[in-house]
């Protein structure tokens, strides 16, 4: 079990994103967190209703598929909040990725669920090869390489979810973010592998403020 309360009801919920086809799905996902404490298992449950929601057009409005200046994620990389449970126990968003921009190497601390919806990405995904505990210093490997297209979706695990994604196309790319945690809004870490530092990271929402805090991600 990795502490992201897999099973437990949300004390509340956010909506930005309200209709007939999107909460479907949202229920459909917290009634897949009821059934295990195995993020495996809660991934391989929800797996078959991200599919079916990724092929649907017309539910996600046009303002979130829309690059933002000024994100967290740099390069007019726009992360929007659709739903969360305010127990941070999940969030779902979408992240926008305009031609030719990539994220930053990050991690996301969480079990989670990413699938393409529009455009085209490569996604690298890296190991961490040394254990922590210099402060400022990581060593990383990278682990694989992948093209995505529309339709393409991988999971994440806390023991394997370090990566960076760069759109590959002509289009802005827009993919959905299903992850056991509130991860626009908690400390995580940005890496750079060449120089085998690590920093502490909150991507943020662009249509959401976090709460200040100072914990940050160990």
């Amino acid at each position: 079990m990795c502490g992201n309360h897999l099973n437990e009801p949300a004390i509340g919920e956010q909506w930005l994103v309200d209709n007939p086809v999107f909460r479907e799905f949202i229920d459909a996902v917290n009634e897949a967190r009821k059934s295990s404490d195995d993020p495996e298992e809660v991934i391989a449950a929800i797996r078959p209703h991200f599919e079916e929601i990724m092929k649907k057009d017309g539910w996600l409005p046009e303002k979130f598929m829309n690059p933002a200046e000024g994100s967290g994620m740099g390069s007019g990389i726009g992360m929007w909040l659709l739903y969360r449970s305010l127990d941070g126990s999940l969030a779902f968003s979408s992240l926008v990725v305009p031609p030719g921009a990539e994220t930053p190497v990050h991690d996301h601390l969480a079990w989670g669920l990413i699938g393409l919806y529009r455009g085209e990405q490569s996604e690298h995904t890296y190991t961490r090869k040394d254990d922590g505990s210099t402060e400022g210093e990581a060593e990383l490997t990278l682990m694989k390489s992948q093209h995505l297209k529309p339709g393409n979706m991988y999971a994440l695990l806390p023991e394997v979810d370090i990566h960076k994604v760069k759109t590959t196309g002509d289009q802005t790319s827009v993919s959905l973010h299903l992850l056991g945690i509130d991860n626009g809004c908690i400390w995580r870490h940005r890496f750079f592998p060449e120089e085998h530092k690590v920093v502490p990271f909150k991507s943020g929402y662009v249509n959401l403020p976090c709460e200040e805090t100072e914990s940050v991600a160990d």
